[in-house]
């Protein structure tokens, strides 16, 4: 589970960001995330969406552990991540868009170093290993470097990194972003299978169509606020427009 208690992020601006801002822009610091609350159940998938700017990529940060709030109270699988950081990381995996893999390794040798940072033993380890490179079809090139692998390649490589050591609480930040069609399917089919097996899954993304398919619980923010919390179902018994696009349009335009 993850619980988000009216948390506040404020950053201080530089001169350079503040003359970015605009001639009326007055202070020296900006809240990316203001006041927000949601909680994120086990064997759900939450999506968090916005347009770009909207505060999303820094509550996720914040979730897992890499932002401090500066107020509220953040908690994952039960630990809060300012005074249990080292606990809630154990219990988190967190994909960023950013895969930042070692080009010089190859896709087995990258997920086992990882699974070695997480303490796993070698039985564990093989097990899992297996499972989810036969879920996303990387036996291939599992021996490959990494650096002569293609894009989507490399992603898989780093979502089965993220999630090696089996977290109870999974954060895809717009896994899917730039991948092909195939790609995309393996990944919306192993966030599938990650809320089968009673995981708390959060995910961004831009693509509407994903929403529908995978998610259970939505929230919208915009500029830094929440300005749709509640089920999937609740947002489509609500829409004013008729599609998913259209909806979020509107709500964000409000």
């Amino acid at each position: 589970m993850v619980v988000v208690e009216d948390v506040v992020k404020t950053f201080t601006l530089s001169r350079r960001q503040k003359r970015e801002m605009g001639d009326g822009f007055q202070g020296n610091t900006i809240d990316a995330v203001h006041h927000i609350s949601f909680t994120c159940q086990p064997g759900r998938v939450f999506a968090l969406l916005g347009p770009n700017g909207a505060g999303k990529t820094t509550a996720l940060r914040m979730i897992a552990t890499m932002l401090k709030p500066t107020s509220g109270r953040i908690a994952v699988a039960g630990y809060d991540t300012v005074k249990q950081s080292q606990a809630a990381r154990k219990s988190l995996g967190f994909l960023t868009g950013n895969t930042g893999l070692y080009d010089r390794l190859t896709p087995s040798e990258m997920v086992r170093y990882f699974a070695d940072l997480h303490g796993m033993n070698r039985a564990d380890y093989k097990a899992r290993r297996d499972h989810l490179f036969g879920l996303l079809d990387m036996e291939a090139f599992a021996d490959r470097r990494i650096g002569k692998l293609s894009t989507g390649m490399k992603q898989k490589v780093s979502i089965v990194r993220t999630i090696i050591h089996d977290p109870a609480v999974i954060v895809f930040d717009e896994p899917t972003a730039g991948l092909d069609v195939v790609t995309s399917r393996n990944i919306v089919r192993l966030i599938r299978n990650c809320r089968d097996a009673g995981k708390t899954v959060i995910f961004s993304t831009h693509r509407m169509g994903e929403v529908s398919l995978l998610c259970d619980d939505l929230a919208i923010i915009h500029k830094g606020q929440l300005r749709f919390n509640g089920t999937f179902e609740d947002f489509q018994n609500h829409m004013q427009t008729p599609t998913l696009e259209d909806e979020f349009i509107r709500i964000v335009e409000e």
